[in-house]
């Protein structure tokens, strides 16, 4: 029985029905309390189109997380390449959107790779004051629009990105895109490779510094993608200052742990992918119980340490940094 029971544990499988499992497990746990007003088809697919976002920017956010690396500005990138993409928007409609989020996105990644790789600090210290920076750039950003409606999308011609299906395709091109570079390419090997054993790796000719830099490029193209379908899903992105972007870091971040955690079954996409949409159910959940905001919050730290324990956990007698 325990050798059956082990075998079906190592199975690929596995993981993949336990992660089915627990939303199955969330959606009933909500239903039963909130019969009305939540986990009904017409709200799992809001849910849907919601966690796919925090999904692609979770999916970015794995190539750096894999290393050992953090990046705490994703959520300041997030608001600036969007309010750079509805700028740009206003001359060149589609064109504007698309490319100004997604080349703000990675050039924003570009320039926190050469700053981490020359100031030679922790990506944490570096990003939490790359955040401060963009913020403030943003606040310039806005003020140039002058339409009237600063940061908002009011064209009803560009927001096909707001719905279906073309935030589902361009959601499921993005997953599609890392699954490739994870597991086609010598990038997804490498960022592996450097996170089992940094030294390792750059013993047996692997260039540490340079695949560092990309995974922190493809982290920043991913977010601008998840950038382009936040602001088209709410209709604008309004600027902020004060570290008030740092909310936006942690819904990608525990999906990416999600990836982490599941990523020894063979599927760290997929894993992130189902990870969000139980986290945006037990949020909605939350909601509909009418658990105060500060409640919320407290369950928000209290999953993300609960994840970050099962999976980043050191062994016993590791040094802890």
């Amino acid at each position: 029985m325990n050798d059956a029971m082990n075998r079906f544990q190592k199975n690929r499988f596995f993981g993949l029905i336990v992660l089915v499992a627990m939303a199955v497990l969330f959606w009933a746990f909500f239903k039963i309390l909130s019969p009305s007003n939540f986990g009904t088809g017409k709200l799992l697919v809001s849910y849907l189109q919601t966690s796919i976002q925090y999904a692609v920017g979770g999916c970015g956010l794995y190539f750096i997380v894999v290393m050992g690396l953090f990046d705490f500005s994703i959520g300041a990138n997030i608001v600036l390449s969007s309010l750079v993409g509805v700028l740009l928007s206003r001359q060149f409609g589609y064109w504007g959107l698309v490319l100004g989020c997604l080349i703000c996105g990675t050039l924003i990644g570009a320039f926190n790779g050469v700053l981490y790789s020359k100031l030679r600090i922790p990506s944490m210290i570096v990003t939490v004051g790359l955040m401060l920076v963009l913020e403030s750039v943003a606040n310039y950003v806005v003020a140039l629009d002058t339409s009237g409606f600063p940061g908002k999308l009011t064209s009803p011609n560009i927001l096909a990105l707001n719905h279906a299906p073309w935030n589902y395709i361009v959601a499921g091109l993005a997953f599609l895109s890392v699954v490739f570079i994870l597991r086609y390419t010598k990038i997804g090997t490498y960022c592996n490779a450097i996170g089992s054993n940094e030294y390792v790796a750059k013993n047996m000719g692997i260039d540490v510094e340079k695949y560092k830099f990309i995974g922190f490029v493809l982290l920043h193209f991913f977010v601008g993608v998840m950038a382009l379908l936040t602001v088209s899903y709410g209709k604008g992105m309004q600027a902020v200052t004060g570290m008030s972007s740092m909310d936006r870091n942690f819904k990608p971040l525990m999906g990416t742990f999600f990836g982490i955690a599941f990523k020894k079954y063979g599927y760290p996409v997929t894993a992130i992918v189902i990870g969000e949409f139980i986290i945006t159910m037990i949020f909605n959940g939350l909601v509909a119980l009418n658990v105060p905001t500060t409640i919320n919050d407290f369950v928000t730290g209290a999953v993300l340490l609960i994840i970050v324990t099962l999976t980043n956990r050191g062994r016993i007698g590791s040094v802890v940094k």
